[in-house]
């Protein structure tokens, strides 16, 4: 199937899309490999982040795009947290379906300019564009109260640079280990009063599950998830080489660790598109 839209994938979408980190080939086929035991589209997004480590974006790329079309499940391709302009023009000539410009370090003046430009070069190749306002923490800095998303302001900053989707900053946090943040949900259903474009939760593996399910009932469309997926595929690898430290054939930890990630992919797509949400997973 070739790829999605990121908008088409969005409306059909029961709930909330699940938009899922890929850095290897092993995580790409286990986001492929949970969509399609959960049944439900998904979004593989490729970061700068991912970009920098490999040194290109056109291999991991081609990869991803080749990857969904042989799966058969609707899938989108995101571009994650670009801050670099010619690596969302380098992403519009891959094929991706969306990219995402993370222009919310910027002073406010600066942030609407450079995401107006953009968002105009992107909608004139077809491409969806989500921006970010308020600081969602955990890359570069802490979080806090006051750098979280004013719905008026976010109303504004949709309106005059015509993104298609908006990150938010209601409570959560980049990298986190452990599932315990505090989601502002009050602050999310005012968001979600003001805001015409899908709203997007970054930092989500910070989010227990049942959060989650209050998240999407509350009105968040995209769920984003890098961290907590790296410590499944991570656990699973590290507990095989445990149980045979003479392994020396990458796939023989790096199979359990596919399968493990793919197995959480799925209850998460589940969880996020399920009314009301099935029980919490450990």
């Amino acid at each position: 199937m070739p790829l999605v839209p990121t908008q088409e994938l969005l409306a059909v979408t029961p709930l909330a899309a699940g938009a899922f980190n890929t850095v290897l080939l092993e995580q790409l086929e286990a986001i492929l490999a949970g969509a399609t035991r959960a049944g439900l589209p998904v979004i593989v997004q490729i970061s700068e982040n991912a970009v920098a480590y490999r040194g290109a974006l056109a291999p991991l790329a081609a990869a991803a795009r080749t990857a969904i079309e042989a799966s058969g499940i609707p899938a989108a391709l995101h571009l994650d947290h670009a801050t670099r302009p010619d690596l969302i023009e380098e992403a519009v000539a891959c094929g991706f379906t969306s990219v995402m410009y993370d222009g919310a370090h910027l002073p406010w003046a600066e942030n609407i300019a450079r995401t107006r430009e953009i968002t105009g070069r992107c909608h004139r190749r077809g491409v969806f564009v989500e921006a970010e306002l308020g600081e969602v923490g955990g890359k570069d800095g802490a979080h806090a109260p006051g750098v979280r998303t004013d719905p008026g302001q976010a109303a504004r900053f949709v309106a005059e640079t015509g993104v298609d989707a908006l990150a938010v900053a209601v409570g959560s946090s980049h990298r986190m280990t452990e599932r315990t943040a505090a989601i502002d949900l009050e602050l999310v259903r005012a968001l979600r009063a003001a805001v015409p474009v899908p709203l997007v939760l970054h930092g989500s593996s910070g989010v227990d599950d049942a959060t989650l399910a209050a998240v999407v009932r509350a009105g968040m469309r995209k769920i984003n998830m890098s961290t907590l997926l790296n410590t499944v595929f991570t656990g699973a690898a590290r507990d095989s080489l445990e149980s045979a430290p003479e392994t020396v054939d990458p796939r023989t930890y790096l199979r359990p660790a596919r399968e493990a990630m793919a197995d959480r992919v799925a209850r998460l797509l589940t969880l996020l598109n399920s009314s009301p949400a099935p029980p919490a997973v450990p």
